[in-house]
């Protein structure tokens, strides 16, 4: 029996596969808790600064929650509104320290839509679709699809794929500003481990906070993020010296006239 999700890494980037191809990388409990401790694993790891998502084969990023599973099992409905990060792969992301870039390859449905937004940043191939079936198959979201959407892309365009259940194809996802950008299939995974890396090259435990900030800042209204910069700023830059600043602007200026 294959691995149903792998793990690689090189040059401080972890690539993380869900895999599954044959049924189209549909979160089943075993694979649910493997990517848990992919995650786990990765974040833990020092070498790693940066991490990438993606499935295996061309077909499907991840089909979502297995359907068929959820119809045999007594009880494995719950999995919708799992709060332990080991049976709740939303959490499991959620929880990672280090940058997570979505390398969505193919669909992304219900579930898997979910999981994709709990990615960072999401680099889209030309293939890749998104769609919220959850009024479909009669099951509520209970991993943040319902709130995250309509700040991604305003409450009137999620409540029209929401209550729809229909597709949305990779180029109006860019346009929407749902994805960062879109690139041809054969080059996705080269462009999400290129952008790691560019996060990679930076202080690692910086990143760490840097995350951190963005994130919990999002989380408030405007006026309190503002007030959380504030103080997590002047703790963190009381600490610079002009010494590390000197020591850094010229690796900065040669990166700059590179780019």
């Amino acid at each position: 029996m294959s691995e149903l999700v792998l793990v690689e890494i090189a040059d401080g980037v972890a690539t993380i596969t869900l895999n599954r191809p044959e049924a189209m990388n549909a979160l089943s409990i075993a694979l649910r808790r493997a990517l848990h401790d992919a995650v786990r694993r990765v974040d833990d790891d020092e070498a790693v600064r940066a991490v990438v998502l993606t499935g295996a084969g061309t077909r499907a990023f991840t089909a979502g929650l297995d359907l068929k599973e959820l119809g045999s099992q007594v009880g494995a409905l719950g999995a919708a509104n799992a709060t332990d990060a080991s049976d709740n792969p939303v959490k499991a992301i959620e929880a990672c320290r280090k940058p997570v870039i979505g390398a969505i390859n193919g669909v992304a449905i219900t579930g898997g839509f979910e999981v994709a937004l709990a990615c960072d940043i999401l680099i889209a191939s030309d293939n890749a679709r998104f769609a919220d079936t959850h009024a479909r198959v009669g099951v509520m979201p209970g991993w943040g699809l319902s709130q995250k959407l309509s700040r991604l892309i305003g409450i009137a365009r999620a409540k029209e794929l929401s209550l729809s259940g229909n597709f949305l194809d990779a180029a109006t996802a860019e346009r929407w500003g749902l994805v960062n950008r879109v690139v041809p299939a054969a080059d996705l995974l080269a462009v999400a481990r290129r952008l790691a890396a560019d996060i990679a090259s930076a202080d690692g435990e910086f990143i760490i906070a840097y995350k951190q900030l963005i994130d919990a800042g999002h989380a408030l209204p405007l006026g309190e993020a503002i007030a959380l910069e504030h103080r997590v700023s002047s703790a963190a830059n009381a600490q610079v010296t002009p010494e590390s600043v000197e020591a850094r602007r010229a690796a900065v200026q040669a990166r700059g006239r590179a780019q």
